[in-house]
């Protein structure tokens, strides 16, 4: 309630400086989610201005989703912003299907997008990042991003660094610079659907390999090269995509030895890694033949379609970026730039600290609600791999759940053969709001609940 803005210089309306001193002081620490605001008459006052324009400026901040009012109590920062629904089907409330980043009040997105292009036009102008660019980006580009990456990989090099629109086309441009129709890959039995779709797509033959509860083990993936004769195997050791298991750093090792071993390729995906920045990636130990995709897709957000993909040398990282011309030209100019510009001035520090502050709040909250049941996490990751009642099927049991208004993922989509774990895959992080998830997981624990009479419910 003793909340007053300090407005900037005076240029622009105030109850525009009113709604970005706001958003600045949520992004600081000085407002925090739920804080109550002063009415709006209380706060012209202290400003010294019209009702009017304190009124405009918490319609424009509720709009933007900074702050929420509750009828007879006032305005209160928001928990999150209000992100728009995704297109789903009719009837679905809650879609936990997409593997989403969640977007704390505190991140600040749509402030720093709005700051960052405002700063990049004052200083380049916008027309220089409307024009094409170097595939993977220029000598600055790769350097900025090779100072951020070494914080996490020792061996982070710009010359080796490719700017890639995304992990996805980095995949596709990775396969088609290393591999060739009718070769193996191996991976987890379940991984990636991108990377299923990658191969399928370009001829490559997938083979799954054994793993357990800290990922994909040594003995199985050396047996498997020797019989099958891969080019490369695919690994996402960190935060795993669905299983969630993460690799202590005695398996790296372990698995590094074998690809050495194996003369294998490595693809590491390290879409997670930023969440738990203390496991350092397996490209580290054999980085002479490893290709690690490191996204900020899964850190801060996806639509920046930004990755950046270390390459064994020089000449390996000139093939990729020449693949990447072929799949996509170039990655987006303008997201790169401010992208570029959040690494250098700190703000995507901040951005995936909010963000990994939120996962951990949402896995509590799956966890007090999945207690008693099977189900696999990690303390900052945005999913939960969640073992269904042998009562259901997979398919019923998505479908019963869609009926009330839940959208999950089944085991079947990560699956590289015909016999997954009947399991499910639950999204924390695409749930618009902390409340939102719990109506979800509401439905979801229901429905776990009292198998044998939800499925005669039609």
């Amino acid at each position: 309630m003793d909340w007053v803005p300090t407005l900037g210089d005076g240029s622009g309306p105030v109850y525009e400086g009113i709604v970005g001193a706001l958003a600045a002081d949520i992004a600081s620490g000085r407002l925090h989610r739920g804080d109550r605001l002063p009415t709006h008459r209380a706060l012209a006052k202290a400003l010294g201005v019209d009702l009017t324009t304190v009124t405009r400026a918490y319609n424009e901040a509720r709009r933007r989703g900074l702050t929420e009012a509750r009828v007879g109590q006032g305005t209160f920062v928001a928990e999150s912003r209000v992100r728009a629904p995704r297109a789903a089907g009719a009837g679905i409330d809650f879609d936990l299907s997409m593997n989403l980043p969640p977007e704390p009040i505190e991140a600040d997105l749509e402030g720093r997008v709005s700051r960052g292009l405002a700063a990049l036009r004052r200083d380049y102008g916008i027309s220089d990042f409307l024009s094409y660019q170097h595939a993977g980006g220029s000598d600055a580009d790769r350097g900025v991003a090779a100072d951020w990456l070494r914080r996490r990989v020792r061996t982070a090099e710009a010359h080796r660094l490719v700017v890639s629109p995304g992990t996805q086309t980095a995949l596709m441009a990775l396969l088609l610079a290393t591999t060739k129709p009718g070769d193996a890959a191996l991976t987890d039995r379940l991984t990636y659907p991108g990377f299923k779709a990658a191969t399928a797509a370009l001829g490559v033959k997938l083979i799954g390999v054994e793993a357990d509860v800290e990922g994909m083990i040594p003995a199985a993936l050396d047996e498997a090269a020797r019989r099958q004769s891969p080019k490369a195997v695919y690994l996402v050791p960190t935060i795993h995509n669905p299983t969630t298991a993460t690799m202590g750093a005695a398996r790296r090792e372990q698995i590094a030895a074998v690809i050495r071993r194996r003369n294998l390729l490595l693809f590491e995906d390290d879409a997670y890694g930023s969440l738990d920045p203390k496991v350092q990636p397996i490209a580290t130990l054999i980085p002479e033949r490893s290709y690690l995709a490191a996204s900020l897709s899964k850190c801060i957000a996806p639509g920046l379609r930004v990755s950046f993909v270390l390459t064994p040398d020089r000449t390996a990282a000139s093939t990729i970026a020449n693949a990447l011309r072929t799949v996509s030209q170039m990655p987006v100019p303008l997201t790169v730039a401010l992208t570029l510009r959040w690494l250098k001035d700190g703000s995507a520090d901040a951005i995936i600290a909010a963000i990994t502050a939120e996962a951990a709040a949402r896995q509590k909250l799956a966890a007090k609600a999945l207690s008693g049941h099977t189900y696999a996490a990690h303390p900052k990751g945005h999913h939960v791999w969640l073992a269904l009642p042998p009562e259901w099927t997979r398919a019923e049991f998505a479908a019963h759940v869609q009926r009330q208004g839940l959208a999950v993922v089944t085991s079947d989509s990560f699956s590289v053969d015909s016999n997954p774990q009947h399991a499910i895959r639950v999204a924390l992080g695409a749930a618009r709001s902390r409340s939102d998830l719990v109506g979800a997981l509401d439905v979801l624990t229901v429905a776990l609940k009292s198998p044998l009479l939800s499925s005669r419910i039609i």
